[in-house]
């Protein structure tokens, strides 16, 4: 190994490549690829390219910040996705309770409406046979009414009977004085002759 010329490889700053002076070449062929492997190895920022005069190191910091920029990206649209995921599941949770108030009010409606026709047919039954019982208290008012009519035609007669029997019951009860009964002289001269001819 010939350190002197090794100190030819001059290591720069990781943000900038540095290149190989033009006689590396040589001490690449003096100085077998083990030994030189084993020196550059040395340098854990320096890459040595298998073939060519130039190379470039790749700097650390910039594939550490590639790195951290794709893990950031990565972690950014894992971050995104997460949240579009939990969203879609809060949508589906939200419409779901959603639906489930809508069926609910649904049921509710539907079993008012049973209701409210279950007490339609109630009312419609009591309205028949109230005027079911109506007409048939007309029917017995009107057959009271003739039957009043009647009695008060019975009670007329019998009134009218009684003073008919109250007075010939009175004219029974009056006295007969035969002595009053005298003929008369003018009716005595007429004879049944005479009433004849006339």
């Amino acid at each position: 190994m010939v350190p002197s010329e090794i100190r030819g490889v001059h290591y720069l700053a990781p943000e900038n490549p540095f290149l190989v002076p033009p006689n590396f070449s040589l001490l690449q062929s003096d100085i077998p690829n083990l030994h030189l492997n084993t020196l550059l190895s040395n340098f854990p920022n320096c890459h040595f390219p298998p073939s060519g005069h130039e190379f470039v190191v790749p700097p650390s910091s910039c594939l550490s910040s590639n790195s951290t920029s794709d893990e950031a990206d990565e972690i950014q649209f894992n971050i995104i996705d997460e949240r579009k995921h939990r969203r879609m599941i809060s949508n589906r949770e939200s419409a779901r309770r959603s639906r489930m108030r809508k069926q609910k009010h649904l049921d509710e409606l539907w079993s008012q409406v049973v209701r409210l026709r279950t007490e339609n047919h109630n009312l419609i039954d009591k309205l028949n046979h109230v005027s079911e019982s109506h007409d048939r208290v007309l029917q017995e008012n009107a057959r009271l009414k003739e039957e009043a009519s009647a009695l008060r035609q019975m009670l007329a007669d019998m009134q009218i009977g009684t003073a008919f029997a109250c007075t010939m019951e009175d004219l029974e009860d009056l006295p007969c004085n035969t002595s009053q009964l005298k003929p008369d002289p003018l009716n005595q001269s007429i004879t049944p002759a005479d009433m004849i001819h006339e």
